[in-house]
């Protein structure tokens, strides 16, 4: 079996990182097995969705290589929709209701004050219909066996239908709910895995009986712990956590699925360069039940240590023109983040403002201009520097080693200065020692 999966995200705004987890799982998954990932817009909110954030969702995807092999709109699938709607009505399988919100909502304190659970109790076939009311439309669930289904994270799922309310699939004005569009599309689309929060597991059991009554075979179902923040749900802040704010903070893509490919499972968050590398060890059986807690932070330090072990291959296109494999070997150590390595190499090939030293700092410095013009920059120039200016000077410690870093880089701290001056060359090292002296 070809494995098809799909993302259906609702485009009334930007991408957030739980759903941005859940489109990863779900083309991990696919990519895993060879199959296809399916990008549905679930835009039948015909009010709330907008062009603007349709695209936002496909750009977004597209810049974390999450590109789908397909794109459908539910928007121009409602043909299908009501050919298969009047195909249940015509089995009996959804019918019409006429209650308000109101008398619903009354009913059901009504029964929890009987300490009954509060499922929608279906009226005779014939009773009154109200005049001049509208009706909404419910899916007739089956009440003569469990629903039973294999959950790949959750394990065996058992459902009594009796204690489930028939669910409401269609709105008095005609507009759809979610839940039968969207098996209708999974069918046509012959999706295989339903890959999304384990706050759709009693949807799932609703929608297996609709899957039933189309005469379809049920999806596979994994539905994963929601994603909370570290100090415990998902904040505000985190709801506007997404690609568009990675991309602001200039955090690799990469970064950001490392970690969210593996919280919530049995298997150690590590930085991977591509999708192929977190697609071969993807797998549903190493994922908990306990809620999965995403921080910032992390994703923040698993974009330096990202770096650190990237390739020049793997971002010459990102680096200027000038910079070298050399360049890019010497710099990624002390990278956070790809913009760092601008600043770093114009320290290695271009000029710094002379530091501020004190009086003995700028004789220092000084010595250790005229040392360095006579050094033999092809061995190991920087230690070279430095033990002639330790023996000539008595300094040792911060108190050699900081002043010369401030001339030679303009910075308080940075990579290994031994590969910085031997990179930098003898003439601009010489000639920045000289500057700092003289300020």
């Amino acid at each position: 079996m070809s494995v098809v999966t799909r993302f259906a995200p609702s485009p009334t705004g930007r991408l957030h990182v739980g759903n941005i987890r859940t489109a990863l799982h779900n083309f991990l998954f696919a990519r895993k097995h060879g199959g296809t990932f399916i990008l549905r817009v679930d835009d039948t909110d015909r009010e709330r969705s907008t062009a603007e954030f349709d695209q936002a969702i496909r750009d977004d995807l597209e810049w974390m290589g999450l590109s789908p092999g397909k794109i459908v709109r539910q928007s121009e699938r409602f043909h299908l929709h009501e050919r298969e709607f009047e195909r249940l009505k015509d089995a009996g399988r959804v019918y019409a209701c006429y209650e308000t919100p109101e008398e619903l909502e009354l009913r059901r304190k009504v029964l929890l004050g009987r300490g009954l659970p509060p499922v929608y109790e279906r009226k005779p076939a014939d009773a009154p219909v109200p005049e001049g009311r509208a009706p909404h439309w419910r899916f007739r669930l089956d009440h003569d066996s469990p629903i039973v289904f294999d959950d790949l994270i959750r394990g065996e799922q058992r459902f009594d239908p009796k204690l489930l309310s028939d669910p409401v699939v269609r709105r008095e004005d005609g507009s759809w709910l979610y839940l039968l569009p969207s098996v209708i599309d999974d069918v046509d689309l012959g999706i295989t895995h339903v890959v999304r929060g384990e706050d759709h597991v009693s949807n799932s059991a609703a929608q297996i009986q609709m899957f039933e009554a189309l005469g379809a075979k049920s999806p596979r179902f994994a539905h994963e712990a929601l994603l909370v923040a570290a100090e415990g749900k998902l904040s505000k802040r985190l709801g506007s956590y997404g690609a568009e704010h990675v991309r602001a903070e200039g955090i690799e893509p990469m970064a950001m699925l490392s970690v969210l490919a593996r919280i919530g499972t049995s298997q150690s968050v590590e930085p991977a360069a591509t999708l192929d590398e977190l697609a071969a060890g993807f797998d549903f059986a190493t994922f908990g039940r306990a809620p999965a807690h995403f921080d910032p932070k992390e994703v923040e330090l698993v974009n330096s240590r990202l770096l650190h072990k990237l390739d020049y291959a793997a971002v010459a296109d990102e680096l200027p023109d000038e910079a070298s494999e050399e360049d890019w070997l010497l710099l990624r150590p002390n990278l956070e983040r790809m913009s760092d390595f601008g600043p770093w190499f114009a320290v290695l090939h271009g000029e710094v403002e002379p530091p501020e030293l004190g009086h003995d700092e700028r004789l220092l410095v000084k010595d250790g201009a005229a040392i360095a013009e006579k050094l033999d920059w092809a061995v190991e120039p920087w230690r070279s520097l430095t033990g002639q200016l330790k023996e000539s000077s008595g300094k040792k410690g911060r108190e050699l080693f900081h002043p010369l870093r401030l001339a030679l880089t303009g910075r308080e701290s940075g990579p290994e200065m031994a590969g910085l001056v031997e990179r930098m060359g003898r003439d601009r090292a010489v000639r920045r020692l000289e500057a700092a002296a003289k300020r």
